[in-house]
């Protein structure tokens, strides 16, 4: 099984990184009782951002009983990691996603359920278009989503994600577990993302 490492380059055109790119931050979940999202995961979201930032949060896959305090736990490791950036937050809306996606430059996608995520993006046509030119980061069920293909640790089944990105991705990663995917659409290359840790995928749509 190939090993990738918790950082990981991935580009359709082996281009350098530049402002018109569709970027993708993609995070493999923490765990409740050690604390939120490290400060590295949102240092790379606001990267070669420009000066005034505007943020869309989307947790659509959150639970109602986490839900405030995981909007609060993002602001603030947001604006702890902003620098001298000047940032503006919204909260995504059903009703007016597609709107909100088109103002937003960064999008960040929360963790909770997959399952809640998937049924509430499936409804807008081509969000690989609606995403281009933006930084769209992810957090566990905020990556699943993105995939071909995804395993859920929970149920230990292999499920599909809206395909947005062309990989196979594992959150929640540890080594034990091997490689539930290797098997199945070999031609697309599979993510390990692990707790606490990052995958950095940088796309490029030309």
């Amino acid at each position: 099984m190939s090993k990738f490492p918790p950082v990981k380059l991935w580009n359709t055109r082996n281009k350098l990184y530049n402002k018109n790119m569709t970027k993708y931050v993609l995070h493999g979940g923490f765990d409740k009782n050690k604390g939120y999202i490290e400060d590295e995961f949102f240092q790379e979201a606001l990267k070669n951002t420009e000066e005034n930032v505007k943020i869309l949060l989307v947790f659509f896959a959150e639970s109602e009983e986490y839900l405030e305090l995981r909007i609060k736990q993002c602001k603030e490791q947001f604006d702890k990691n902003k620098g001298s950036k000047n940032i503006e937050f919204k909260i995504a809306s059903e009703e007016n996603f597609l709107e909100n996606c088109d103002w937003a430059d960064v999008i960040f996608l929360s963790g909770g359920r997959t399952v809640k995520i998937i049924d509430k993006l499936k409804q807008f046509q081509n969000l690989k278009k609606v995403f281009e030119g933006k930084t769209i980061v992810g957090d566990s069920a905020g990556v699943n989503v993105l995939a071909q293909l995804f395993y859920s640790r929970k149920s230990k089944e292999i499920r599909k994600g809206l395909g947005i990105l062309p990989l196979k991705i594992i959150v929640h990663y540890t080594e034990d577990i091997g490689n539930p995917l290797a098997e199945i659409e070999p031609n697309f290359e599979t993510i390990f993302c692990m707790n606490m840790k990052l995958s950095l995928a940088i796309i490029n749509y030309y």
